[in-house]
């Protein structure tokens, strides 16, 4: 699918502005799922940019990775998104981000690398409700199947934008509590931020 064919799909919905911007970054899908009137994006959420030098194009200074997202054509807001984070402070940055997006009724999944393994969150910010979590599966994807009690197996059989719609669908319907925490007292509770590149080859 072209790009100007996605652009046209994306543009009457909560995902315009981000396109826009240039910050849904790396996708491994965008475009229509199948579900009518839903467009759906998996990749990268460019959360801060680097100063541009010429016209070279330099990756985000900061990002919100392995995100998951759905919004609906003519609806202003995203019902759900889903993604990893570094640190619990740039969930800061994600609501700032995606600003009028957001709903006092959305469903808004963040992993972060650096709070407590055992603790769950709920995080007001900004009018939406965060449901804020460990990263203990290694990815977003199979953290969203096991928080939603969804078999893989079951999912294997779909392409891309079935997965997606079969995540969101499930997460639309999560109505699970967790203590609720503000901002603040999450940026006390969090943990030292791992360095992204240690431990990797050279």
């Amino acid at each position: 699918m072209t790009d100007t064919l996605i652009r046209k799909e994306l543009d009457n919905t909560a995902f315009a502005r981000l396109e826009q911007e240039g910050r849904l970054l790396n996708p491994v899908f965008k475009g229509l799922t199948n579900t009518f009137g839903r467009v759906g994006f998996r990749g990268e959420l460019a959360l801060r940019f680097a100063p541009k030098l010429a016209d070279e194009a330099r990756p985000p200074e900061l990002s919100c990775e392995q995100v998951m997202a759905i919004a609906k054509t003519g609806e202003p807001q995203l019902p759900f998104f889903a993604g990893w984070l570094l640190s619990f402070e740039h969930l800061k940055d994600v609501a700032e981000v995606l600003g009028e997006a957001l709903s006092a009724g959305g469903k808004y999944f963040l992993f972060c690398d650096n709070i407590d393994l055992s603790k769950r969150y709920q995080v007001p910010y900004k009018g939406a409700m965060f449901y804020v979590l460990p990263i203990l599966e290694s990815t977003v994807y199979n953290e969203m199947l096991e928080l939603l009690y969804l078999e893989k197996n079951d999912l294997k059989k779909k392409d891309t934008a079935g997965k997606l719609d079969a995540i969101a669908d499930a997460a639309l319907r999560f109505d699970v509590t967790f203590d609720t925490i503000t901002y603040a007292e999450g940026l006390e509770l969090m943990g030292p931020v791992r360095d992204p590149s240690e431990n990797r080859p050279v």
